[in-house]
């Protein structure tokens, strides 16, 4: 007997929006549009109409007290931190990660990639008034740019490379979010992070048991989101992790299931949005000029740019070169190099950092915006390096 989708076929409208999210699945496309959201907010926000944008991104629509700026980076980016966390886990599991030596490669990399930074910027700004405070601030790689200049430029090089940059970002902006929280908040709630700690483990038994409700996980995540916020510590921590915990076990499993609905979602309408109000920052002549007088900036942007390029090329590889990881047979040390210049975008987190060690200081958020372009743009030089390289080995 036939279907009644085989006698009724979808109407237009539903069959353009599944169009539009299957074409939202492949990075290319929502990296572009968050690219063209990030250059729309940089020339509203530097326009004559500056205080229209910073009207709206400041505007407080609900609860919790959140801006738009803020709901975006603390809710929205939790729902790209999700995805984030279903990919890593299915690369631990089943994927480029799955045996141990490969997995050691990005975990190094992404701590020598925090400490060399630090370790750079103390040396280069010692002396000066807030080096102390501003330490952290280049340990960050801002994991949703990343990709999206991965994806834009370098789509047809191995998975394996994006996996590795993927890692390397994840445990990254895990460790910068507990810079944060150690050293930049002001009250930890331990009641909250515990009573946080328990729903993730009720997620955890409960995908152990079998249960395929997504009703019930959307209510546990929205709980742990809530709690984590309460707790001081940041957000989105709640979407990782709610992501690593997600079972990889079926066909299809709950991982691939929740990977197939918030894909779309997350790179058509969450990062994008994340972007538009995170990337307006207004840039004037006399901010432009102190930066490069100013020993922190100039610290921050060379941190940001060398030290983020030598810690994980480094630490990639001294992990591979003392035997305890290894890299893939897809890759090239020219991939790792190129990645490893690709994490100097700190951007958003580099930010996020910056203005709990600098309250409102211009000469930082300048810093790290000049020092996230220029790493995009040498990456990205690079990256189409290697895409012409490999084409023409191909041949």
């Amino acid at each position: 007997m036939p279907r009644a989708a085989e006698l009724w076929p979808l109407r237009p409208t539903v069959r353009y929006a599944r169009q539009i999210a299957e074409a939202l699945r492949a990075e290319t496309i929502g990296g572009v549009i968050m690219l063209i959201a990030t250059g729309f907010a940089l020339i509203w926000a530097n326009s004559a109409w500056t205080n229209g944008y910073l009207a709206l991104r400041d505007a407080v629509p609900g609860p919790f007290g959140f801006s738009l700026y803020e709901w975006s980076a603390n809710g929205l980016l939790t729902i790209f931190f999700f995805v984030a966390g279903l990919e890593v886990k299915h690369e631990f599991t089943h994927g480029e990660l799955s045996r141990r030596k490969d997995a050691v490669l990005p975990i190094v990399a992404a701590v020598c990639g925090m400490v060399v930074p630090a370790l750079l910027f103390v040396a280069i700004a010692w002396g000066a008034d807030g080096v102390s405070r501003g330490w952290a601030i280049p340990t960050a790689t801002d994991i949703a740019f990343a990709l999206a200049v991965l994806a834009v430029t370098a789509s047809t090089l191995p998975d394996a490379l994006r996996a590795f940059l993927l890692t390397l970002a994840v445990v990254d902006d895990l460790g910068a979010i507990t810079v944060i929280a150690v050293f930049f908040t002001d009250q930890l709630r331990l009641i909250s992070l515990i009573a946080a700690g328990v729903v993730f483990a009720i997620y955890w038994l409960l995908m152990r048991a079998g249960v395929r409700s997504p009703l019930v996980f959307i209510v546990l995540g929205v709980a742990a989101w809530v709690l984590m916020h309460e707790s001081g510590v940041h957000a989105t921590v709640a979407g990782i992790v709610c992501g690593l915990l997600t079972s990889v076990r079926g066909d299809p499993s709950p991982a691939e299931r929740a990977d197939f609905y918030l894909r779309p979602i997350s790179a058509g309408f969450c990062v994008p949005v994340f972007a538009f109000f995170a990337a307006g920052v207004p840039l004037t002549i006399q901010a432009l000029g102190s930066v490069f007088v100013d020993r922190v900036a100039i610290a921050v942007m060379i941190a940001l740019v060398l030290g983020k390029f030598l810690g994980v090329f480094g630490g990639a590889w001294l992990s591979v070169r003392l035997g305890f990881a290894r890299i893939s047979t897809e890759l090239d040390w020219r991939d790792i190099a190129a990645v490893s210049v690709l994490a100097g975008i700190g951007f958003t987190v580099s930010l996020l950092i910056g203005d709990k060690a600098f309250p409102g200081d211009a000469r930082i958020t300048t810093a790290v915006l000049i020092a996230s372009v220029v790493a995009s743009a040498l990456a990205a030089a690079l990256l189409r390096l290697r895409v012409r390289v490999q084409a023409r080995d191909d041949v």
